[in-house]
């Protein structure tokens, strides 16, 4: 059961965007082919096109160069806080001249060797490319777009929504999900008939793309009802003595009235992202929110996925609330997982029958999870 199949049958799926590939890249190899190939079909001679082409390539490193200059005006305010003081730091951080200094003399050099003396001097040439790249920092027309941001925050893992995810993972994830199923045999035990299906003994999480977090679940949707909570995990953490952790169970009322039972909490880092976006000072408006919210999802994904401590001791449910009121949309999309999950121990206890008696080991618990912990395209009135 793989994530592809779960994103054909949920359409929440198709709102988490995927890491980008390397589209770009390639049509970027297509077009400089493109480029080339035009340019020798033109038949311009060799020497001219050449010359004309080393004068554009000087022309970028000049403009590298004089926007570094900007920069370093003011970076040489900060070099004890920024740079630890050190003029060489700030230097090598605003000028990258690994690559643009060596460049620029490989294109002024080459154009000298091509100069057939009758053309424009290279100072004028010199001059002109500084006054259009200066042209161009003054008005603006260097700053990267908006996907060019977003993907290099991606990449360098400095968006909001990986700091939010990793905190949530190690910092709380990391130290209740596994013991959540101890919690929940310890609780079976005690209550055979409440949590028959081992499938949805996982802490599910509730992840609604909007941030919008209700603190009662009663509240939010009324076939929704408290039943207790669980055994309490009590730990020393980070200088406070016997900090507790402990999850809630409710009973989920279904279309038949029928109830199902599993513990269920929302994602909390998501209240962080709405109360940035409702606070000025935060400069973090809704699309922000929507995109860190979705980011969030896909970051904790890949950290849970990547953990085999955890494994199998949790579901995600992603949603985005539609714009009319739905009194038991919640209820509505946990049920939806819950099945999902009734279905899977189904399938799994007609493929390998045992009593209930006997104690399952290491091997029988591992052909439980499911290859990934999303919801699957499986259908099934039983129970």
């Amino acid at each position: 059961m793989s994530r592809e199949s779960w994103q054909l049958s949920h359409p929440t799926a198709s709102l988490i965007p995927k890491a980008r590939g390397g589209r770009a890249q390639r049509a970027m190899y297509l077009l400089l082919a493109l480029c080339a190939a035009a340019l020798y079909l033109a038949g311009e001679p060799l020497v001219p096109t050449a010359r004309s082409l080393t004068v554009h390539f000087a022309a970028l490193q000049i403009g590298a160069l004089l926007k570094g200059t900007c920069y370093l005006a003011e970076e040489v305010f900060h070099l004890q806080s920024r740079h630890r003081g050190s003029f060489w730091r700030a230097l090598s951080a605003c000028f990258p001249l690994h690559w643009h200094g060596p460049m620029l003399l490989v294109c002024g050099s080459a154009y000298m060797a091509l100069h057939d003396g009758d053309g424009q001097p290279l100072g004028l040439h010199l001059g002109l490319a500084s006054l259009c790249q200066l042209l161009i920092l003054a008005l603006g027309l260097h700053k990267p777009s908006a996907v060019e941001m977003s993907e290099m925050s991606e990449k360098s893992k400095q968006n909001v929504a990986h700091g939010l995810a990793w905190s949530y993972y190690v910092g709380y994830l990391k130290i209740v999900l596994p013991r959540v199923k101890k919690s929940m045999e310890e609780f079976s035990r005690a209550n055979p008939n409440v949590l028959a299906c081992r499938e949805t003994w996982k802490l599910h999480i509730l992840v609604p793309l909007s941030c919008d977090i209700c603190d009662d679940l009663e509240k939010a949707d009324s076939n929704i009802q408290y039943l207790t909570d669980l055994t309490e995990i009590t730990l020393t953490r980070a200088g406070t003595k016997k900090r507790v952790y402990k999850h809630s169970l409710y009973a989920i009322r279904d279309e038949d009235n029928k109830l199902w039972h599993c513990a269920v909490e929302y994602a909390t880092p998501l209240q962080s992202l709405y109360a940035m976006s409702q606070d000025e000072c935060a400069a973090f408006s809704r699309e922000d929110r929507l995109e860190q919210a979705k980011l969030f999802y896909r970051t904790l994904e890949e950290i849970l996925k990547g953990s085999k401590e955890c494994a199998g001791t949790y579901r995600l449910i992603v949603f985005e609330e539609s714009g009319e009121a739905e009194p038991h949309f919640l209820s509505s999309e946990i049920l939806w997982h819950l099945r999902q999950q009734h279905h899977e121990y189904t399938i799994y206890e007609g493929n390998h029958p045992h009593t209930p008696s006997t104690t399952l080991n290491s091997t029988e618990l591992s052909l439980q999870i499911s290859k990934s912990d999303l919801p699957q395209p499986l259908r099934s009135g039983c129970f």
